[in-house]
């Protein structure tokens, strides 16, 4: 099926749930798929975003300006993973708890709203790796349109870009659990942690970071191509002095560079 195909099978899925709510980080995925969907269904479409401490206030911040000038009503969800044990924890199978709770809310929300379906972004290229969350929504009966219709990462990149979203480019986010090793309690502390490490980045000028935690060690992972910027030695200095000023006693920079769920190399 060639990419136009897939976007009008996109379209055609999204016309026959007649009503949505959205599951919208402002990531890439899901403002496409917040686009498509409001294009075709108008107000019977409504963005839903969740606050927690596994998000950066940025995210939030991305997601209300997008739904603004798409003119998409945007309600917040406000929750706490770190109050689901089996999530706090930390096992393998995290995101099956966390997106358990979190489409459940969503779909009363939607129930009470007299919407028909929940929608997430997930798309053909989530296949490839390990996705215990969507196994929840595959039980709550939450539909992936994007999957549906096979569209991938790049797909959905390039019609972003066609159609003027200021988010074609913006870097791959995943919530900050993603950063602690499988078994590592998540605490309140050491979100931060990583939330103060990866902000300083950004503030470098870095685009796409992670700062896996591994206790006093941050482990960063950049692009290839920036590597070289940040083993410069001022860049270096000062990468130490941020990330430190976290609470890391140790920095570390991968040389294998950035991949997504590199934690999950383990499994």
């Amino acid at each position: 099926m060639t990419a136009d195909n897939k976007l009008e099978r996109l379209r055609e899925i999204v016309a026959e749930l007649e009503s949505v709510a959205v599951a919208f980080s402002g990531g890439v995925d899901s403002t496409f798929l917040l686009k498509v969907c409001h294009d075709a269904l108008g107000d019977r479409c409504l963005a839903v975003t969740v606050t927690s401490e596994l998000y950066p206030a940025f995210e939030f911040d991305d997601a209300k300006r997008l739904a603004d000038e798409m003119g998409v009503e945007l309600l917040t969800v406000e929750t706490s993973q770190l109050d689901i044990e089996n999530f706090r924890e930390n096992p393998p199978n995290r995101c099956y708890y966390c997106k358990k709770e979190l489409f459940g809310t969503l779909l009363e929300l939607a129930r009470e709203r007299g919407l028909k379906h929940v929608v997430d972004g997930a798309n053909a290229d989530d296949t490839h790796d390990f996705r215990p969350g969507a196994r929840a929504a595959s039980e709550l009966g939450v539909r992936s349109p994007l999957k549906e219709a096979g569209l991938a990462k790049d797909d959905i990149r390039r019609y972003s870009r066609e159609m003027g979203l200021s988010t074609w480019d913006k870097p791959s986010f995943a919530c900050l659990a993603s950063r602690f090793p499988y078994g590592t309690t998540i605490t309140a502390d050491s979100l931060d942690m990583v939330a103060q490490a990866e902000q300083a980045l950004r503030k470098l000028g870095f685009r796409q970071i992670r700062v896996r935690h591994h206790g006093t060690v941050a482990r960063i992972e950049l692009p290839p191509e920036d590597i070289a910027r940040a083993l410069d030695l001022k860049t270096r200095q000062t990468i130490l002095e941020k990330v430190r000023a976290a609470g890391y006693r140790y920095v570390t920079l991968d040389l294998q560079g950035y991949r997504t769920g590199s934690m999950n190399e383990v499994l």
